[in-house]
C-alpha cells in the first residue's frame, strides 16, 4: 500500500508538471512569444535596380530576418515573377502572396488612390517623400485597409516623377499631337496623354518593351529610373522630362498574414515597411541627376521642361483635372492639405 501511494503521487506529480509545461508552452504561443517559423512571398514588378526594389533588398528582408531572430525568412520576387501588378494585387487580396509592391490597380474600386496619380501635386520630389512618410501617409492607410479588410497598406514608396519617352521628336508640348504613347491603365495618365493631342494605348509592363521596339507605340511614361531598369533607353531616342505625375509605390500586405503574426513580429513588420519606404525616398532623389546623365551616355536626348512649357501642360490637362474634382468629391480638400505640407 505504501508503494502504492508512492507510485500515485509520483505519478501526479508528473502530471502535473506535463500539464503546466503544457499550459505555459500555449501561452507563450497565444501571448505571442514564440511564433512558428514561416517563409513569406514578396513580389514587386521592378527591375532590382530599382529604388523600391533595392529597399526591399536591404532595408525590408534583412531587417525583418533579424528583427524575429530568424523566425520569419522573406524571399523577394523582382520584375514580375510572381505576376503582374494586378496579379500581385489579387494575390495579397486573397493572400496567396504575402506582400506586394504595386501602384494603383485598385483605383476603379477605390477612387481615393487617385491622389497616388494627382499631376502636378508636388513642388518637389522632397515634398513627396514628406507627404509620404507622414500622417497623410498613416490615414490614408487605415481608409485603405477600411475599404479593403483582407489588406494592409504598410507605406508608400516611390515610383518616380514620371516623364514622356518617344521614338519621336519629343522636346516640347507641341511634339505630343499625333504621338502613340502606351499609358498606364489609369484615367489620369489615359487623360494627360488625350489632353495633349496624343493617343493613348494600355500595355502591360511586361509587354512595353517589346511594343517600342516594334513600333506599336511611339513612347510611354514612366520616371527615369524606369527607363532604366527596363531597358528602354534602347529602342527610344527621346525623353521630355515632364515630371507631370510624381506616382508613388505601396507596400501592401495580406491581413493573413499580418493578423497571424505576433504582436512583437508585427510591429517589426510594421517599422521595416516604413524604413524600407524612407530608404527608397532617399535613393530615389540621389539617382535623378544619375539617371539623367546614364541615360544622355546612351544617346537619348534628355529635355528638361521649362516653367513656361510646365505651364502649358497644366494649361492643356485642365479639362482633366476638372472632372476629376467633379467626380471626386474628396479630392480637393486632400490636395490642399497635401500641398500644405512643409
Amino acid at each position: 500500500m505504501k508503494f502504492a501511494k508512492t507510485f500515485m503521487t509520483v505519478a501526479l506529480v508528473a502530471f502535473v508538471a506535463a500539464s503546466s509545461l503544457f499550459v505555459s508552452c500555449q501561452k507563450k504561443q497565444t501571448d505571442g512569444a514564440v511564433s512558428p517559423k514561416l517563409t513569406i512571398k514578396v513580389g514587386d514588378n521592378w527591375a532590382a535596380t530599382h529604388p523600391m526594389a533595392a529597399a526591399l533588398d536591404n532595408v525590408f528582408k534583412p531587417q525583418i530576418e533579424k528583427g524575429t531572430n530568424g523566425a520569419i525568412t522573406v524571399d523577394v520576387y523582382h520584375s514580375g515573377t510572381l505576376g503582374n501588378e494586378g496579379d500581385l494585387w489579387n494575390g495579397v487580396r486573397n493572400g496567396t502572396i504575402e506582400v506586394a509592391i504595386v501602384g494603383t490597380p485598385m483605383n476603379q474600386e477605390y477612387p481615393t488612390m487617385l491622389i497616388s496619380d494627382w499631376p502636378f501635386l508636388y513642388r518637389d520630389i522632397e515634398h513627396a517623400k514628406k507627404v509620404w512618410t507622414g500622417p497623410i501617409a498613416d490615414e490614408m492607410n487605415a481608409g485603405f485597409h477600411e475599404k479593403f479588410p483582407t489588406v494592409y497598406a504598410l507605406g508608400w514608396g516611390p515610383n518616380s516623377a514620371r516623364t514622356f519617352t518617344s521614338n519621336k521628336k519629343l522636346t516640347s508640348v507641341d511634339d505630343f499631337k499625333g504621338q502613340k504613347f502606351r499609358m498606364p491603365s489609369n484615367p489620369i495618365h489615359v487623360g494627360i496623354a488625350t489632353n495633349l493631342g496624343a493617343s493613348a494605348q494600355v500595355i502591360p509592363l511586361g509587354e512595353l518593351f517589346s511594343a517600342l521596339e516594334t513600333g506599336v507605340v511611339d513612347g510611354q511614361d514612366n520616371g527615369m529610373v524606369t527607363v532604366i531598369s527596363e531597358a528602354f533607353y534602347e529602342v527610344q531616342k527621346y525623353l521630355y522630362e515632364t515630371n507631370h505625375i510624381v506616382a508613388t509605390l505601396e507596400i501592401l500586405a495580406s491581413d493573413k498574414f499580418i493578423d497571424g503574426l505576433s504582436p512583437e513580429h508585427k510591429k517589426v513588420v510594421q517599422d521595416a515597411a516604413k524604413a524600407t519606404a524612407e530608404q527608397a525616398w532617399n535613393d530615389y532623389v540621389k539617382s535623378l541627376d544619375r539617371d539623367r546623365e546614364f541615360l544622355r551616355t546612351k544617346g537619348v536626348t534628355v529635355t528638361p521642361t521649362t516653367p513656361a512649357d510646365q505651364q502649358r501642360i497644366i494649361t492643356a490637362i485642365k479639362p482633366l483635372l476638372d472632372t476629376l474634382y467633379a467626380q471626386n468629391p474628396w479630392a480637393r480638400s486632400l490636395v490642399e492639405r497635401i500641398e500644405a505640407v512643409k
